[in-house]
This record gives structure tokens, C-alpha cells and sequence, in this order.
């Protein structure tokens, strides 16, 4: 704990972040419980200005534009943290495969992984979600990280082959242990690092992703989301055109800016405290 405190505050910007990421994740769980209804349409309070009982102000149907942030932190959070977890398992589960076993199974996994790694991500994430339809979060998160583990495969493959020349794989191996035990017991403690902070980054373009696909109107609108909010200040609403609608044009941008802020200065620390030599460094 003294160690990661002492990162944190080397340099402060890495604590804004933490606080940052902190603050977007206690709204995305007890959000809903604070607010569990949208707030009603009232024609009476259109692009009302920020105030005590509006902190935001309101929108073009004069709702409560803090409302709908609250309430749209939680699908936007838990897509992204699903979504990244789904492209570490998927991408980490293909590239120790390719990386360890080689031969026939490493030529087959890598020309798959070129395939997705040759087509946009956003053009294929688009295509899945025509396609598949959204349902349910888990789908939806599970066609962001169908998109997006290739790059990560081709980075623990890389990795995978060079752990295991080293001196302590082959003393395994003259141990008798099995290629799963080798696996989860040498190569993959070796490998954390790099999987922790991608982690995080992977976060950032499921964000982008999700929020994204709700923006350009490829999945079905839910009232809960940054994107569906932009959809409307930027067309949908007649917002653009309004200087009385600033805030309900600025507010899901200022979000979106703040959780991905959050999230890429908590991983400058993260990357620095799962990583010994850049402490060193530092």
C-alpha cells in the first residue's frame, strides 16, 4: 500500500484520475438506486439554465440532463468493463495458444486474428450489431470485444515465445509438468503486467465503441446512454440549433472526456505499480 501510494503521489494528475474513475463507478452503482425513474417530460421547463433543482438544466423535453448522466453511467460503465474483460480473455486465450503450442495451431490462430485485424473494428462492430441485434448488455459487450482482441492476441503470442526459452519453462519441463500447469504456473504470472494495463486501455475504446454505435443510431435507442443524448443534441432534437441547449449538448461529451480521463490516468499508475523497472525508473 506504501508503495502504490507513494506512485499515486508522484504524480497528482495519476490521483485525479483514481478519484475520477472512482466517482464515475459510484455513480454507475448506486445511481439508480438515487434515481430509478427518468425524469418526467414537462414542456413547462425546456432548456431550463442550471439551478439547485436542475444542476445541468434540462433538455429539449425539459428533463433533468444530470438525471439522464446518472442513470446512463451505469450502461455505459458496465459495457465497457464487460466488454474489456471480454477482448482480455478472448485475446490472452489465443495468443498463449498460438505463442506456446506453435506449429499447425499458431499458423491457424494467426491467420484468423489477421482477418480481424484487417477489417476496421468499427466497421465490423457495425455489421454485428445490424446483424445480431442487441438484446442484453452481455451481447453487446461481447460484439465490442469480437472486434477488438486481435491486437492483444498478436502482443501475447509475441510475449508467450519468449517466456518459454527461458530458463525456469524448461525446468519445468524436465519436471513433467503438464503444458496447462506450465501455462497457468510460468508463462501466465509472467505476462500480467502487460494483461493489467491493457486492461485499462481496453476500457477506453469500449467507451468510444459503445457510446458510438448509440450515437450514429445503429442499435436500438435506450434512454440511459451518453450516446443516445449526443444522438439528440446533435440532430434528433433541433439542440444544435439552439444556443439555449448548451448544456445538453456539452454535458455527455464533459462526462465521456472526464470517464476516459479517469481511466488513462488511473492506468499510468497501474502500469507503474504492476511493472518494477518503471519504478525504478521513475
Amino acid at each position: 500500500m506504501k508503495t502504490t501510494w507513494k506512485i499515486l503521489r508522484r504524480r497528482p494528475s495519476r490521483i485525479v484520475g483514481l478519484i475520477l474513475l472512482i466517482f464515475f463507478t459510484l455513480m454507475a452503482i448506486f445511481g439508480p438506486l438515487l434515481y430509478p425513474n427518468m425524469t418526467a417530460v414537462n414542456s413547462q421547463q425546456i432548456y431550463a439554465a442550471p439551478s439547485i433543482h436542475h444542476l445541468l438544466g434540462t433538455d429539449y423535453a425539459g428533463r433533468d440532463i444530470w438525471v439522464q448522466i446518472v442513470q446512463g453511467a451505469q450502461n455505459v460503465m458496465f459495457v465497457a468493463a464487460l466488454g474489456a474483460l471480454f477482448t482480455i480473455v478472448i485475446g490472452t486465450v489465443v495468443g498463449l495458444a498460438a505463442g506456446y503450442l506453435g506449429s499447425i495451431v499458431d499458423s491457424i490462430l494467426m491467420r484468423i486474428t489477421d482477418i480481424f485485424l484487417t477489417v476496421p473494428s468499427i466497421t465490423l462492430t457495425i455489421i454485428l450489431a445490424v446483424t445480431i441485434g442487441l438484446t442484453n448488455y452481455f451481447v453487446m459487450a461481447a460484439i465490442l470485444s469480437f472486434a477488438s482482441w486481435g491486437g492483444l492476441a498478436r502482443a501475447i503470442r509475441s510475449m508467450v515465445m519468449s517466456v518459454r526459452e527461458r530458463s525456469f519453462v524448461e525446468v519445468s519441463l524436465g519436471l513433467g509438468l503438464s503444458r496447462a500447469r506450465i501455462l497457468m504456473l510460468d508463462v501466465l504470472p509472467n505476462l500480467l503486467p502487460y494483461i493489467i494495463v491493457h486492461l485499462m486501455l481496453a476500457l477506453t475504446s469500449t467507451v468510444y465503441a459503445e457510446v458510438g454505435l448509440f450515437y450514429l443510431g445503429v442499435v436500438p435507442f435506450k434512454a440511459d446512454n451518453w450516446g443516445v443524448m449526443l444522438n439528440y443534441a446533435t440532430g434528433g432534437s433541433g439542440a444544435m440549433y439552439s444556443t439555449q441547449s448548451i448544456m445538453f449538448l456539452l454535458s455527455p461529451i464533459l462526462a465521456i472526456v472526464l470517464l476516459q480521463t479517469g481511466i488513462v490516468l488511473t492506468s499510468d499508475a497501474v502500469n507503474e505499480i504492476v511493472d518494477p523497472r518503471l519504478r525504478t525508473a521513475g
